[in-house]
């Protein structure tokens, strides 16, 4: 079923001054690697000539024992929720750079571990089991650095995706404060031990200012800012409403909620203070915008925390943590828009139909029209502003579209030309991906936000 309002231009006879795009996102990449640049001119200033099998597996083990150590400071970093990089670079590239991050940091955790014991046990002339013996139990802080290193290989190993998709995001999400703990743990060592710091006071200057550094960062923007929020805003929640089968809207109101910053696209983490809900908070999209004294979530049951939404009682307090995403207006660069919606990846593209200014489509695909949620609203901001809205569903099969170039260049005419917001399920939204690169959309106009763990 295709369902086609009037179709115009908004703002008639105006023009839209598109805004610059942030340099964050090229900076960053740049000032990672001119970190791991120093990194090794650190080791190559305090190396020498290199002498043998010994020497050469030692001094990769130095290498790449520095480079871990820097990593990890790169990784909680990425993970900070600093507003200036999650609001530019966007929560989920930031994720993607710290799970291939993680990645990285292992091997390089490993190939430390293993090079600096075959090394050294070649330099001592002793067996790799005697060596690793003496390593763990006679050399300062080592005993603490391998229970962190034994904690990152767990971490790492139950953040697999094989391993990822058998546990509850609650539970992945606690996991991962256990690489806090691996960080302290193995951080002491590094000082005591490292040929590259004894000795060299401005390098152990150098290192305790970016750990600390990031320290700070973690315990101001993870701890800090949610509590001062909660505090001073004092949310609660006002009325639960159906929106579709298995989706609720939840409003919720509070004192100086202007302060939040929030704009349409972008979601905050939910920690509703009820029994069972209160220990997590769960990454939820704005379906509308952002009011002083009001705003609203609509969420679909894809678990125990998305379920028990539906059953929270008016007047539960709420806390609240962001905004967070870089889903918004600032990633448009042409005066022409697609909002291309699948499920209930309609929230944060319905707040975003309401106010982009410019020539703006949605496409909205669904299994069944039951299941369209926000319908009434999207046809009434559709109606209002002269912007076209196409409804799809899979069933009946008869009035089923395929999600295909061809098909979706049909339902927008000059689709090459127009800048392209996409949330829905991962299956609909890489398909979507492909049809609009073949359609001639470029990948750099495909704005796609993921909340997959």
């Amino acid at each position: 079923m295709t369902s086609t309002l009037t179709t115009s231009v908004t703002s008639r006879g105006t023009r839209h001054r598109l805004p610059h795009r942030s340099t964050v996102p090229f900076l960053a990449p740049l000032m990672i690697w001119a970190g791991a640049a120093g990194v090794l001119a650190l080791w190559w200033s305090d190396t020498g000539s290199v002498v043998g099998p010994a020497g050469w597996l030692t001094g990769a083990g130095r290498i790449t024992g520095l480079l871990a150590g820097y990593a990890c400071a790169v990784l909680l970093a990425l993970m900070a929720r600093i507003p200036l990089l999650d609001h530019t670079i966007g929560t989920d590239r930031l994720a993607r750079w710290h799970a291939l991050g993680g990645r990285c940091t292992i091997s390089l955790v490993l190939a430390h571990t293993l090079l600096i014991i075959w090394g050294y046990s070649l330099t001592s002339h002793t067996s790799v089991v005697s060596q690793t013996s003496t390593l763990v139990l006679h050399y300062p802080d080592l005993l603490k650095a391998t229970a962190g290193f034994l904690l990152f290989l767990v971490t790492g190993i139950l953040s697999a995706r094989a391993a990822r998709r058998r546990m509850s995001y609650e539970t992945w999400h606690y996991l991962h404060f256990a690489t806090y703990l691996a960080v302290f743990l193995a951080f002491g060592h590094q000082l005591s031990n490292g040929a590259d710091f004894v000795g060299n006071r401005p390098a152990q200057i150098a290192w305790y200012t970016l750990f600390l550094g990031v320290a700070a960062l973690l315990a101001w923007y993870r701890f800090a800012v949610p509590v001062r929020r909660g505090l001073r805003h004092r949310m609660r929640v006002t009325a639960v409403h159906p929106e579709a089968p298995g989706v609720v809207s939840v409003h919720l109101t509070g004192e100086h909620l202007d302060e939040l910053g929030g704009v349409p696209g972008q979601f905050l983490r939910w920690r509703f203070m009820t029994r069972g809900l209160w220990w997590t908070a769960n990454p939820y999209s704005l379906s509308a915008p952002a009011h002083p004294r009001h705003l609203r979530i609509t969420v679909k049951t894809a678990g125990g925390h998305s379920a028990a939404l539906a059953r929270l009682a008016p007047g539960t307090r709420v806390w609240a943590e962001g905004p967070y995403g870089a889903f918004t207006a600032n990633r448009r660069s042409t005066p022409k828009v697609l909002l291309l919606a699948g499920g209930v990846g309609i929230t944060p593209l319905r707040a975003l139909f309401e106010t982009l200014p410019g020539q703006v489509t949605l496409v909205y695909r669904a299994r069944r029209p039951d299941d369209l949620a926000l319908r009434g609203e999207i046809d009434a901001i559709a109606a209002r502003r002269r912007a076209t809205v196409h409804y799809l569903v899979d069933e009946p099969a008869g009035h089923s579209s395929p999600l295909s170039a061809p098909a979706l260049s049909a339902l927008v005419p000059d689709l090459a030309s127009h800048d392209v917001y996409l949330c829905g399920p991962p299956g609909m939204t890489q398909a979507a991906r492909n049809a609009l690169r073949e359609a001639g959309v470029p990948a750099r106009r495909i704005h796609h936000e993921s909340f997959a763990f």
